[in-house]
């Protein structure tokens, strides 16, 4: 259970959006990678470099520093370690795409009121998913740049065996398709997503393009081969979806793998009471805001669900930092 919050901690939360703000738009901006690159980091030769006003870029430079993303010593600005790792542009761990998702539902939390009104969310979901071009492939390479730290920690708990032929549903930009293909070069896959979605799949498993293929697809409605695959992958993608429409994924998933198959969940869950993990319980509403069924569903929820689907051998367990997702597995 979340601990009560205290009055200096109600004060906190209220301005705590000032922190994601000097984020947002130092990222838009590109202002980690243009003092990365910067042999005069200061505010005044970086206004210059970016073509921006010195004293807003001041400002946000010292926002910046304030909130723990840059230090500052006699005018000039650097990176810390975590900025330098995550928030330059190629760096190791670049999260630069990742963040722009959470930059894009920005608008949308300040909506929350509508959404508690009318039970819909407030803004169409097809927006991200192929209606706006530019907005999906930026929602696509997000996702990409997401799955690419989870996934590297993820395949290998998979335990898949040689030769694989693996089903991956909603499987997005692909990522998950090309590191399992990149783990085991016998591994064949089949990735399914709806048709703006598999095309950025396309450019982003272009390595494995013999062995991944890329299938605009729904599945909600999609029948696939029966008895066709040793492992069906669904990830990061069930908290969009009614209980009644997981079980009926689930169903045909089930249909798809062969006896001994395996099933695999890979999500953000919650405990019974639904208000933890913190993360979970609020990415509940984020995916209420922007899509029409979204939450965040329990493991016990899931359990069920899998049973109904005629599945065996339920086990759920909680994958290594830095999200706090669950990897559920079961059998056929």
């Amino acid at each position: 259970m979340p601990t009560p919050l205290k009055i200096p901690d109600i004060v906190a939360l209220a301005s705590a959006f000032h922190g994601p703000a000097v984020l947002f738009a130092a990222l838009e901006l590109d202002l980690f990678t243009a003092i990365a690159q910067s042999d005069d980091p200061t505010a005044r030769a970086l206004a210059e470099r970016l073509g921006l006003d010195p004293r807003g870029l001041r400002l946000l430079l010292d926002g910046a520093v304030a909130v723990g993303l840059l230090t500052k010593a006699e005018g000039r600005y650097a990176l810390t370690e975590a900025a330098a790792a995550t928030l330059v542009r190629g760096a190791p761990h670049d999260l630069t795409r990742a963040i722009a998702y959470n930059r894009d539902v920005y608008p949308a939390w300040g909506r929350l009121p509508q959404l508690v009104r009318t039970g819909r969310p407030v803004e169409a979901p097809a927006l991200h998913l192929g209606d706006d071009p530019e907005r999906t492939r930026r929602f696509a390479l997000a996702m990409h740049g997401r799955a690419l730290g989870i996934g590297r920690a993820i395949v290998p708990l998979l335990g898949l065996p040689k030769g694989a032929r693996v089903l991956d549903l909603a499987g997005g930009p692909g990522t998950y398709a090309l590191l399992m293909a990149q783990a085991d070069p016998t591994l064949t896959c089949d990735t399914y997503d709806l048709p703006a979605i598999a095309a950025v799949a396309r450019e982003i498993t272009a390595p494995c393009a013999d062995r991944v293929r890329c299938h605009a697809g729904d599945y909600h409605t999609d029948v696939w081969p029966a008895a066709a695959y040793d492992a069906v992958t669904l990830f990061g993608c069930l908290h969009q979806e009614s209980p009644e429409a997981i079980v009926g994924i689930l169903r045909r998933a089930a249909a798809a793998l062969r006896p001994g198959g395996t099933l695999y969940v890979l999500d953000m869950m919650t405990g019974p009471d639904r208000t933890s993990p913190p993360f979970s319980a609020l990415f509940a509403i984020n995916m209420a805001l922007t899509t029409q069924n979204g939450w965040v569903f329990s493991t016990d929820d899931l359990r069920g669900w899998c049973a109904a689907a005629g599945l065996g051998g339920f086990t759920c367990a909680p994958v290594p930092p830095p999200m706090p997702h669950h990897l559920a597995k079961a059998t056929k």
